[in-house]
């Protein structure tokens, strides 16, 4: 089956139709690096833009390993998946002390580095450094299974591996990094999850699951498991200059570096306002007062959803000092200076409202 692949009419298609993308044109591994991470879990469309900031504001690995955390983060975000953030900027610094801030060439330096797993080692080595490894994420699966017509499961590791195996076996060994980037490209582009156009497939003579009419079975993936929900009761507390108190995640935290308004889950015994009174006694060590309802935020994560009901509170005793019994520091900040600061997603909605 390898020996029958028909690279040449995949790379002619890539050159022809793939998407003049700003990672696309460069071999600087520092920056196909970025795009890759950026790229987890996130549309390309979207990463365009922080691409090209991020670049702007860390155009070398140097300097990447030079800024702060709090510049990294406020860099991302909004991108989402913070820790792929924090993970370049301890990697770009490890790669300065211990690599003499050299990327390395190598797949198994670069399966070293924090966050980068099979995938991304073989994006990065086969596009910066021409290493014949094959890529599988989630669109080289569905072509692969397709055009061979595996109907196995592909949560299983067993798949993965099989169609792995194959791609090491006909990935082309003259341009490895086009034929993994068309091999995506195609994914992302004309093997849709669902109505893939593949009259104009380039792999399409050779494809069982279009011969099979099978295009809407394969792949084939077995449900996910249920998606929890928390309600979350926040806190917008006010000083009497009009400031709000605002707290810095730990680093070993989910989110961890980036800055939010104190809270935490509500408990089924308990209101909502209830949960802001009990958390902010127990994170902050302030007796307050809730005075009103300011918005209700639901946020979705990739294992759990959350709702944040969020309520502007004021301290009963003005002599009361705030304590970081969880958090790494805390300040009271104007409003108009809260945009110097990296939020979540969901604090930063809180943000634009009290903004407004």
């Amino acid at each position: 089956m390898a020996a029958d692949f028909p690279s040449h009419r995949l790379l002619a298609w890539y050159q022809k139709h793939g998407r003049d993308l700003p990672w696309r044109q460069t071999k600087d591994p520092y920056a196909i690096w970025v795009s890759e991470i950026m790229c987890q879990q996130t549309r390309v469309d979207t990463v365009i833009g922080y691409y090209q900031r991020w670049m702007q504001a860390f155009p070398t690995l140097k300097a990447l390993a030079e800024a702060s955390e709090q510049e990294v983060l406020k860099c991302w975000e909004g991108l989402g998946y913070y820790r792929r953030a924090r993970h370049l900027h301890q990697s770009a610094k490890w790669v300065v002390e211990d690599f003499d801030g050299v990327f390395p060439n190598d797949l198994s330096s670069i399966l070293s580095l924090k966050g980068i797993g099979a995938y991304t080692s073989a994006a990065i080595g086969s596009i910066a450094f021409g290493i014949a490894k094959g890529v599988v994420d989630g669109n080289v699966l569905r072509v692969a299974t397709r055009y061979l017509g595996i109907e196995d499961d592909i949560r299983k590791g067993a798949t993965i591996h099989q169609i792995q195996t194959w791609m090491d076996s006909i990935i082309d060994p003259h341009r490895p990094g086009d034929f993994n980037q068309a091999m995506m490209e195609l994914g992302a582009t004309l093997c849709s999850p669902t109505k893939p156009t593949c009259e104009v497939c380039p792999l399409s003579s050779q494809c069982i699951a279009y011969a099979t009419a099978s295009t809407a079975s394969i792949p084939y993936k077995s449900p996910a498991k249920k998606v929890p929900h928390y309600p979350i009761g926040v806190a917008v507390i006010k000083n009497d200059q009009g400031d709000v108190l605002i707290g810095r995640r730990r680093s070993d935290q989910m989110l961890g570096g980036l800055w939010e308004f104190p809270g935490g889950k509500q408990e089924a015994s308990e209101t909502a306002e209830e949960t802001v009174k009990r958390e902010i006694l127990e994170e902050l060590g302030l007796d307050i007062e809730v005075m009103r309802s300011m918005l209700n935020v639901p946020h979705a994560y990739s294992h759990f959803k959350v709702t944040l009901h969020v309520y502007e509170c004021r301290l009963v005793s003005k002599a009361q000092e705030a304590v970081a019994h969880v958090h790494e520091e805390l300040r009271w900040v104007p409003p108009h200076e809260l945009d110097d600061y990296p939020f979540p997603k969901a604090n930063k909605t809180i943000v634009e409202h009290l903004q407004q």
